[in-house]
């Protein structure tokens, strides 16, 4: 992790017109994701090892510093802003921290509130996530048989998550379902799967699977370039290129037949860096300018050498100007390591 030789005395003020973030490739950085925890109730197999071993919780950053962070970033210019995971919601208290970054949508500093989630614990706080001002939630979900669900998951319940995102619906929020492509293991499912997320209103991304972390499998054996499921999926839909973004990385098609969207997420087989306006905060205060890239920056110290936000800003500045141009995901036999050592649980989904 790269350190900062910045004088935390000499730092310029934080003020509400502080320049934007702008990258040595001239990209404005507007999109932050903040992991607030690497714990989850699931296990996915291509996400985390079985036996995971967790941060410490002594690591990891309090709700009241995840805001004063966010509330820096958010006076540097992003306005849209998404709460990951692992799974946010089993982080303690967390409606602390949804509620006063809501607040900062009420008073106009910031556009959007999102939120990526398993969907294990929607029943539970849909309502009230609405009322903090989050209009849209992605929930990620890759099988809707029972059997493979748990298999995937180790311990997932389907009906759980099935009945969290009648929850959201109901609570008004409009909700993605996200579907990591996997070959041999939901691929033929996808059709029918786009059809039900479809007929009930809500688009379907499809993620091709990243390598990251070491996993108890083999990421070869069920990687599925989305090129592959694309002209599967065009033998039976009609599908239309479309302008449509949300500020992510997906790229969108029209599905004739469902009326729907079809979001697609390759960052294997089309690099999708070159207008790529985020960057990754995880829960320890560490800052990643790139999912791909093992280059970060200590946000925690900065935090915790002064109050003064002043600091702060110059140090996450220093950071944006190594923002690298893309990352170099690989997936084959001979590339069998993973990319980066962390898993994605660390770094936010």
């Amino acid at each position: 992790m790269n350190s900062t030789t910045i004088d935390p005395a000499k730092a310029r003020p934080l003020t509400e017109t502080t320049a934007p973030m702008i990258d040595p490739f001239g990209r404005a950085i507007t999109y932050l994701r903040v992991s607030v925890t690497d714990r989850c109730d699931f296990r996915c197999t291509y996400c985390m090892a079985e036996h995971m071993t967790f941060l410490p919780k002594k690591d990891l950053l309090t709700l009241e510093e995840l805001h004063r962070l966010c509330s820096a970033f958010i006076a540097k210019g992003v306005r849209k802003l998404r709460l990951t995971g692992g799974e946010p919601l089993v982080r303690k208290n967390i409606m602390f921290l949804v509620r006063e970054l809501g607040n900062e949508i009420k008073a106009g500093r910031l556009d959007e509130l999102t939120l990526t989630t398993n969907g294990s614990q929607l029943s539970r706080y849909a309502a009230e996530l609405a009322d903090c001002g989050v209009r849209r939630i992605n929930v990620s979900l890759d099988t809707r048989d029972a059997e493979k669900f748990r298999h995937v998951t180790r311990w997932g319940e389907l009906a759980k998550v099935l009945e969290g995102i009648d929850a959201a619906q109901s609570a008004g929020l409009k909700v993605k379902i996200n579907t990591v492509a996997l070959k041999g293991f939901n691929d033929a499912e996808i059709p029918e799967l786009m059809r039900w997320a479809h007929g009930r209103g809500m688009d379907l991304t499809l993620i091709e699977t990243m390598p990251m972390g070491e996993v108890d499998e083999d990421r070869t054996d069920h990687y599925l370039p989305l090129s592959e499921m694309r002209e599967r999926l065009a033998t039976q839909f009609t599908l239309k290129d479309i302008p449509y973004r949300t500020g992510g990385p997906a790229r969108y098609v029209e599905v004739e037949e469902t009326g729907g969207r079809l979001g697609l997420i390759t960052p294997l087989t089309h690099n999708f860096c070159e207008s790529c306006n985020r960057v990754r905060l995880t829960c320890t205060g560490t800052l990643y300018m790139c999912l791909g890239q093992n280059d970060a920056a200590d946000l925690r110290a900065a935090l915790r050498a002064t109050d003064d936000d002043a600091y702060l800003s110059q140090v996450i500045d220093e950071a944006i100007g190594r923002k690298p141009k893309g990352h170099d995901f690989v997936i084959d036999r001979e590339h069998n390591r993973p990319a980066v050592a962390r898993h994605m649980s660390v770094t936010g989904g």
